[in-house]
């Protein structure tokens, strides 16, 4: 009796088990990326603009020192060369995700990246955030959307939102961050002078919140897989920044942004 509990005790455990603890699933032959300017690399270095070639997620540009999951993907398995698709844009919301999710489906991927809320938390002021709510239910339609529609072997990565009150604390004492902030009207629910720390602390709840939502949801389907709230948690520096705007990451944000997803995703040891 006691042999047959102790059997029946390890099939529950085998069976509960993450995919990732049972071992890999088959590299994939395509890539495409859900997310917003940090996934397009805006202003990651020297002019204005997108650079999605330099991508953390598919990017897969020469010589910029970071690793992208399509090309640690694409020295393992070939087959998945030019088969990369960008389908983040600047300035999407969790609303637009759904949207993105379609084109993903439309190509066919194979393994999908996540990385959006930063434009959610990011408004005009603390008040004009996304609720909640709204963010699970916008969050829950995409991947609903990539549940009915990718092929049945893809595999889907959920980053967490990097922490925007680290961006304070490390920029908030230098006088032309300051003005870059002010003059674009970057991010001000957060970065504003004008905010009190209760302010911010309402935007760190409600970014904690998000993450929570990213982590349940995507718990709720085999084929995804949530980072543990490894960005969030990562201390990055003021070099991880690009110095055009102080807000999104530079060369070497991308690529420690590449390299710490990578860690959380379906294949680290690749």
């Amino acid at each position: 009796m006691r042999v047959r509990l102790l059997l029946a005790c390890l099939v529950v455990t085998v069976l509960a088990a993450p995919s990732s603890a049972l071992g890999s699933p088959p590299l994939p032959t395509s890539i495409a990326s859900i997310g917003d300017s940090i996934t397009r690399a805006a202003d990651v270095c020297c002019w204005y603009g997108d650079h999605p070639a330099q991508s953390w997620s598919t990017g897969g540009g020469f010589f910029d020192g970071i690793s992208s999951h399509y090309e640690r993907i694409r020295a393992a398995n070939p087959s998945i060369y030019g088969r990369n698709y960008n389908d983040a844009r600047s300035g999407a919301k969790m609303r637009d995700a759904e949207l993105q999710a379609a084109a993903a489906v439309s190509q066919g991927a194979g393994y999908v990246t996540i990385l959006m809320g930063g434009n959610d938390l990011c408004t005009s002021s603390a008040a004009t955030m996304t609720s909640v709510a709204d963010f699970q239910t916008q969050f829950t339609a995409a991947m609903g959307e990539l549940a009915a529609g990718l092929p049945a072997d893809s595999h889907v990565f959920v980053s967490s939102i990097p922490n925007i009150y680290q961006l304070w604390q490390l920029f908030h004492g230098n006088s032309t961050a300051q003005f870059v902030w002010g003059v674009a009207s970057i991010c001000q629910s957060m970065l504003s002078p004008r905010n009190t720390e209760a302010d911010r602390q309402l935007v760190v709840a409600r970014e904690q919140a998000f993450n929570q939502v990213l982590r349940t949801v995507c718990g709720q389907y085999s084929f995804c897989l949530y980072d543990n709230d490894a960005t969030f948690e990562y201390q990055f520096s003021t070099g991880d920044v690009s110095k055009l705007d102080y807000f999104h990451p530079s060369l070497a944000g991308q690529a420690h942004l590449a390299s710490l997803t990578w860690q959380h995703s379906w294949w680290p040891g690749i």
